[in-house]
Order: C-alpha cells, then structure tokens, then sequence
C-alpha cells in the first residue's frame, strides 16, 4: 500500500515512441480524468501527482504506472475496504411548515463515516394531518436515499455496516416504522410510503428516536435562533 500519491523524485517524460497498448490507453485516460475531479472537488494531496502525467495523447508505461499508483493512493486503500462503513442519518418535519399551503417541509441528512454527503429540505408533495405522518413522509425521503447511497457503495465493493441508523424526533414515527398494522390514524397514509416498514424489518435500517436539539437535520426544516443554528451547522 503506498504511503503517498506520487513517487517521491520521479518526474514523467513525454515519449511518443514508447506508448501503452490501445486499451490501457483509454483507462489511462478515463482514469486521469477522474482524478482530476477528485482533485477539483475533495483531494489538494494528489493534484501535483494529478499534474505530472502531461502525455494524454501518448502515455508511457512509466505514466500508466503513476497514474494506477495515485487511484491505489487514493480510491482503494485496504482498512476502507476491508472494514465496515457507517452510514448514519437524521430526520425532520415541520408540521405544516408553509405558512400559505399549510404543507409540511421535510428535510434530511447523511453521513458517511462521520462526512455529510446528501441532504435535502424541500417542501411534501401533499398536506399532512398529523406531525407524526408528516414526520414518517420524511423518513421515507430520507429511506430512498439511504437505499441509494447503499447501492453505490456495495456495487463498488465495499462494506455497509447494517443496520442504518436513522436519528428521528418523534416517538410516533418510530411505532409506524415498526407497527404493520393499520390504525385508524394511519390507514389513510399513502402505501407507497409504507416500504420504511419493510426496511425496519427486514433489518436494513434502525430508526431511534433523538431530542430536537440534537437532531441535525433541524436546520433544514425550519429558521432556527442562533443556538441551534450554529449547533446544528
């Protein structure tokens, strides 16, 4: 496993005569073209490493060499893929948040190992009749993308630690994600949001229940005074 991007001293030269085969040529050039995003995006470290292989047009073995050195360095280093990856999240609602509609706004948070990757706050397709249905819609929301973002990540090889823990703040929400059965205060909530059940069981995601002031995806749902702002950003 190396330790840094790029060959500590090595500079890569442009050759034209000495040039990889036709299909290592276009993974060299699909694979710098990712890097280059990274390095755009997330990875300061690996931009001069990024920079040294100037030859697009015709690699050198010595430059598809580096260039597989830096994805070893950066996309596939053996604790993140050997080990399990933890996928947490957290929910909210506002009860019939907009003023004028008198729908609820619903708003979400992701995190990988600790790092915000997906959020949301947007406005429910329909008008809720309690809190605790507008509170399970976004749940639901926040479901999907779990699902996604689970998807991605084993189709790319690595390990999800299960159950997903999604961080709620209402006590109701939790019983209907539990709960097959029908009440009547909740046979009139849509089916399509009744798959969150179906996660719960199936053991893919957990959902418990955390106080307001500890639920970081408040700030997406409503204006917050300064306390809570800050400590939720």
């Amino acid at each position: 496993m190396y330790k840094t991007p790029g060959t500590p001293g090595l500079g890569t030269l442009r050759n034209p005569k000495m040039v990889v085969d036709p299909d290592k040529h276009n993974i060299y050039q699909s694979g710098v073209g990712m890097l280059l995003y990274l390095v755009k995006h997330t990875r300061l470290d690996i931009a001069n490493a990024v920079r040294e292989p100037k030859a697009l047009d015709c690699p050198s073995p010595a430059a598809y060499k580096e260039m597989l050195r830096v994805i070893k360095f950066k996309v596939a280093p053996t604790d993140l893929i050997n080990n399990e990856w933890d996928v947490v999240a957290f929910s909210d609602s506002d009860f019939g948040g907009d003023k004028e509609t008198r729908i609820s706004v619903a708003g979400f948070i992701v995190y990988l190992k600790g790092v915000p990757i997906s959020w949301r706050s947007k406005g429910q397709k329909s008008v809720a009749l309690s809190s605790s249905e507008a509170e399970y819609v976004a749940l639901s929301e926040v479901a999907k993308e779990i699902k996604f973002i689970y998807q991605i990540l084993i189709s790319i090889g690595f390990k999800v630690k299960l159950p997903i823990i999604v961080h709620v703040d209402n006590l109701g929400t939790i019983i209907m994600s539990e709960n097959v059965s029908v009440s009547q205060r909740t046979k009139h909530v849509d089916i399509r949001y009744r798959f969150v059940q179906d996660f719960v069981l199936d053991g893919f995601i957990k959902v418990i229940c955390v106080r307001t002031n500890n639920n970081d995806s408040d700030i997406f749902t409503k204006n917050l005074g300064s306390d809570l702002h800050e400590h939720d950003y």
